[in-house]
């Protein structure tokens, strides 16, 4: 999906390369980077890198220490040499008002003044202080109704992300949100088998996310507060170390340059609650009320923690794998390919932010 078409930059060929777009995904423990070119099914990863932000770069889901980040961006920039002006990023979900509405078959000039009417009912704030987008998601009684995605975002939000884009010498470009960059990543992996509902769950630092998708369309978002730093918060509680220490032994299974213990069964307690939160939360919102998911995908940085997927396939009854962003991509020869295949899914949101350009839909 495609959004915000009021903060993208027209271009006279928006799928020229040499125009150059690169992809920001700023999170709140870290900044990616990645670029790649090419058209749809033929995408070329060129570069991508990563760096870590301190605690309070991102809070209440804006940038709070501009610094910090417009920091990381241009050392991103610069250490990947990246010659590209245009930037694609993304806000979180949680900062989104998203609604679904039903409307009469319309033409687009009658649409945007009815979606405009419909929005001043349905979304809890003045659409002065907010961006608004909206995507037709399908037709209904054969061509009469359709189901549209009214989503919303407080303008002070998209600021702070626009102007550290702007401060570290960059053009914001298009500002797309997170749930459905991870869709797209789904997309670009293949067309979804008919009658599929696959389940995308992202583990970022501080927050859950999840994404159910009925025949590659979502169904459900959400987001749940046990994440990564649960799992660090929890080695630095029970071993008595640094959170430096705990975060590189989370990732590497290293403590102090060697193996240390079992991991998968120092975790196990929180793999257990947060499945438990995720099987919850689904049922809650009768997502797997009358369909049983298909499949679930893992990403974000703590996506490999020893032992999730298996305790999140015992509980969901489905098959549970760490997604591949890069499917559907030729890689340039100058990227670490063993980077890239120990730390792809991180790189999940970029992945479907790098492949954006002005004019999507």
């Amino acid at each position: 999906m495609a959004f915000w078409k009021t903060l993208a930059v027209t271009a006279r060929n928006p799928f020229r390369t040499e125009e150059g777009f690169v992809a920001l995904d700023i999170g709140s423990s870290s900044v990616k980077l990645l670029e790649a070119e090419g058209g749809k099914g033929a995408y070329r990863l060129l570069n991508l890198g990563t760096l870590p932000l301190p605690p309070t770069a991102v809070q209440n889901n804006m940038v709070s220490d501009r610094e910090a980040v417009v920091k990381a961006v241009r050392s991103l920039i610069q250490a990947n040499g990246i010659k590209a002006t245009k930037v694609v990023s993304a806000v979180p979900g949680r900062a989104v008002i998203i609604r679904k509405i039903q409307l009469p078959i319309q033409e687009d000039e009658e649409l945007d003044a009815n979606v405009e009417f419909e929005a001043n009912n349905v979304i809890p704030e003045s659409l002065e202080n907010v961006n608004l987008d909206y995507q037709v998601l399908d037709y209904l009684d054969d061509g009469k109704r359709m189901d549209v995605l009214l989503v919303a975002v407080k303008k002070d939000i998209i600021r702070t992300y626009t102007d550290v884009i702007e401060q570290a010498g960059l053009s914001p470009a298009i500002i797309d949100v997170d749930y459905f960059a991870l869709e797209n990543m789904h997309e670009l992996s293949g067309e979804p088998a008919p009658g599929s509902m696959n389940g995308l769950i992202h583990i970022g630092a501080r927050y859950t996310t999840l994404n159910v998708l009925r025949d590659g369309v979502s169904t459900y978002t959400g987001d749940l507060p046990l994440a990564g730093e649960a799992f660090t918060e929890a080695i630095m509680q029970k071993l008595h170390i640094s959170y430096d220490q705990a975060e590189t032994y989370k990732v590497t299974g290293l403590l102090q340059g060697g193996k240390n213990g079992n991991l998968a069964a120092l975790l196990r307690p929180i793999c257990d609650s947060l499945a438990d939160e995720i099987v919850r939360t689904l049922r809650l919102f009768g997502v797997m009320a009358e369909e049983r998911l298909t499949s679930v995908q893992l990403s974000g940085g703590s996506a490999k923690i020893p032992g999730l997927a298996a305790v999140l396939e015992g509980r969901l009854g489905v098959p549970v794998k760490l997604c591949d962003p890069f499917r559907g991509f030729s890689v340039s020869k100058n990227v670490d390919r063993h980077y890239l295949e120990d730390s792809a899914p991180v790189f999940a949101v970029g992945a479907g932010l790098c492949t954006r350009r002005p004019g999507d839909k």
